[in-house]
């Protein structure tokens, strides 16, 4: 990765007016709006005593999860090793791997990690008793015991333990071996996050927080304890907090929003509303058909999976986007409000996650400047 200060639109950092003379395609980070939409998650959480654990995997930015954590944010949610190892690396605390890890390099790297980290800051799922005995077997090598928690698949079942007997039996598994330390339960439904039906979406919610608190009163009756309830996401996170069941929220995309989550969460009579904050703007670089011009960013720049980003207000707001290739995508316009060669679009994305995973660096800008540019530091990890 290149370094920010060499980047192409370094120099335009403090320029007024720099926003519009970016190279691109950019990756654009609304400031103001990024740090409205932290605090009002914060304040949220907070008005809910619950606690946030954020999820990096959307922003894979050291910078990004420092504010979060500034902010009140209890630690943070990593799906991949690699990006564990990215924030640990910057000394940032409270690092939960939400994904099992179970090759034996991986598990290397995850023992290593916990050796440079106090007790309980690198915390890991499980959601099968032979990753159990593996992690136990090899933390003997850590001074302290790994911290565990145990994943449930709580109806989605991309991963987690099927049901309360599984969980109940992982967790007296965990307990049985000195090296490790059972930590508490995930439940993440990641299935109930983009439905866009409020009263559906809350019914599936409910059902998620039911079943949840079924399995902690079998663990209970047992004598096992969670110390840690953590799940929720966007989609439904003001939902999560309801019953006292959730100690902790593993939100992500609300610090950007994008085209699916403002429509799931357009119609919610919610304490909390975000404003899209990640914008991806691009150049118009060729107007030769009469219904349509061409700007520079197509598939390379959008992440695909969830339709195709919208017009980011403006006069050509509501002009449909049709993706053109690696590089280029075809924009429809009308006579009334054709685009000049060379001026700039800005683009709501699609799906936020996997867009700033194509890019290397955030454009920084409040109102009409480029004030920074920060990594994208996990990218690809």
């Amino acid at each position: 990765m290149p370094t920010t200060q060499h980047h192409p639109n370094a120099a335009l950092a403090g320029v007024p007016g720099s926003r519009r003379r970016l190279d691109t395609p950019a990756l654009l980070l609304d400031l103001d709006a990024m740090t409205g939409n932290i605090a009002r998650m914060a304040q949220f959480a907070a008005g809910r005593g619950v606690g946030l654990r954020p999820h990096v995997k959307t922003h894979k930015s050291v910078e990004i999860a420092r504010r979060q954590l500034a902010a009140g944010a209890i630690g943070l949610s990593c799906v991949t090793l690699g990006e564990a190892e990215t924030m640990a690396a910057a000394g940032l605390p409270g690092v939960l791997i939400t994904s099992p890890i179970v090759t034996a390099g991986k598990i290397r790297r995850l023992v290593e990690l916990a050796s440079r980290a106090a007790p309980g800051e690198v915390m890991v799922v499980v959601d099968h008793p032979r990753n159990v005995d593996d992690l136990a077997a090899a933390a003997g090598a850590l001074a302290h015991p790994l911290h565990v928690l145990v994943d449930y698949a709580a109806g989605y079942g991309r991963t987690g333990a099927a049901d309360a007997a599984a969980v109940l039996a992982l967790a007296r598994r965990i307990e049985s071996h000195p090296t490790l330390r059972l930590r508490g339960l995930q439940a993440y439904a990641g299935n109930i996050q983009h439905i866009g039906e409020r009263e559906r979406r809350a019914a599936a919610a409910a059902a998620v927080r039911s079943s949840v608190r079924q399995v902690i009163d079998a663990a209970s009756a047992a004598n096992v304890r969670f110390g840690i309830v953590t799940g929720g996401g966007t989609g439904s996170h003001d939902l999560d907090a309801h019953d006292d069941l959730f100690t902790e929220l593993q939100v992500g995309s609300y610090v950007f929003m994008d085209a699916d989550y403002s429509a799931v969460l357009a119609e919610d009579d919610s304490s909390t509303a975000f404003d899209v904050a990640l914008l991806v703007q691009a150049a118009v670089v060729s107007v030769n058909q009469p219904s349509s011009v061409t700007v520079d960013a197509g598939t390379k720049a959008f992440a695909t999976d969830s339709g195709v980003p919208l017009v980011a207000g403006g006069p050509l707001a509501g002009a449909a986007y049709v993706f053109a290739g690696d590089e280029h995508g075809r924009l429809a316009v009308d006579g009334g409000r054709r685009p000049q060669l060379g001026d700039r679009v800005e683009f709501t994305t699609p799906h936020c996650d996997p867009t700033v995973n194509l890019h290397e660096v955030y454009h920084v800008v409040s109102g009409d400047t480029l004030v920074d540019i920060w990594p994208v530091n996990a990218r690809g990890r």
